[in-house]
């Protein structure tokens, strides 16, 4: 009898791993490999914070560099799976959509970070304070403020061109058309450090700082967060510049062109709220 039943729950261990084999293999969704790479992140987003803390306290930036460094690392080595997975034929349509709206959310989060310092600054703006003089921007400042029409609308013209050279590159892509895809990544990438390029030259020839009230804080925090913002947003498009040449994307798969495009195009729609209200606002009243 001890026999029949030993059998009887053996039998029934085996049916179920067969049938929990079939649907773990079955499922539409792609079960990735146990990987090293979700502790590691955390553990550099950490040494990223603790390198911010240290080097505003103590004026050194050994740490936040090695953390920035460690976090390109991973990073690298992380999308490098998720590639190999594409290129595997994991990535089917299940997949894909779950990637895509992924980026949407990251994106949603990021919007939410960006109104959280708008909102500081029109709060100032619109309601200044008797250390400010009452007024914005802040007593002493009407003659250092940057021109709108001088670097400003330049690095409008810059980014709003790079925005249209992405879109016609995804054209490109969808037609088949290799050549102007490849073209249009390229115009992308060199006007998105163009950018950069002029973000710099800015700040070099500015005349207040970030600790030069609460105009220069805002100021710099907007500005910097979007400029790094551009600068993830050119290594992607970047990244996908290399793998468009590799032959990586076709005409129905390419969900990381598509992630790259629509943060790219957040990033523009970020400039022209800092442009008109930030620089041509700030300026004008």
């Amino acid at each position: 009898m001890e026999e029949d039943l030993s059998s009887l729950f053996v039998n029934n261990q085996i049916l179920f791993l067969k049938k929990f084999s079939k649907e773990k293999y079955s499922t539409p969704f792609h079960l990735v490999e146990v990987s090293p790479w979700p502790i590691l992140a955390s553990v550099r987003a950490l040494g990223i914070t603790f390198g911010g803390i240290y080097w505003w306290h103590f004026n050194n930036a050994s740490i936040l560099i090695l953390g920035l460094l460690f976090k390109f690392l991973i990073s690298f080595c992380w999308f490098s799976d998720v590639i190999k997975e594409k290129m595997g034929g994991f990535h089917n349509r299940v997949v894909m959509f779950g990637l895509r709206f992924g980026m949407i959310l990251f994106i949603l989060s990021e919007v939410l970070f960006f109104f959280s310092f708008f909102w500081a600054y029109f709060h100032n703006c619109w309601g200044p304070q008797a250390e400010l003089g009452y007024i914005w921007p802040p007593y002493g400042f009407k003659e250092i403020v940057i021109d709108p029409f001088s670097i400003p609308l330049l690095k409008t013209v810059v980014l709003l061109s790079s925005g249209a050279r992405v879109t016609w590159a995804h054209h490109a892509l969808v037609r088949q058309d290799y050549d102007n895809g490849l073209l249009g990544l390229f115009i992308t990438v060199f006007l998105g450090g163009y950018f950069l390029f002029l973000q710099g030259n800015e700040y070099f020839l500015s005349e207040f700082s970030i600790n030069r009230t609460i105009y220069g804080t805002v100021f710099f925090m907007l500005t910097g967060f979007h400029g790094f913002h551009v600068t993830i947003g050119t290594i992607l498009l970047l990244v996908c510049l290399l793998r468009h040449y590799l032959g990586h994307f076709s005409t129905h798969q390419h969900v990381g062109f598509e992630a790259s495009a629509w943060y790219w195009h957040f990033v523009d729609v970020v400039w022209l709220f800092l442009y008109f209200f930030v620089y041509w606002y700030g300026y004008k009243i």
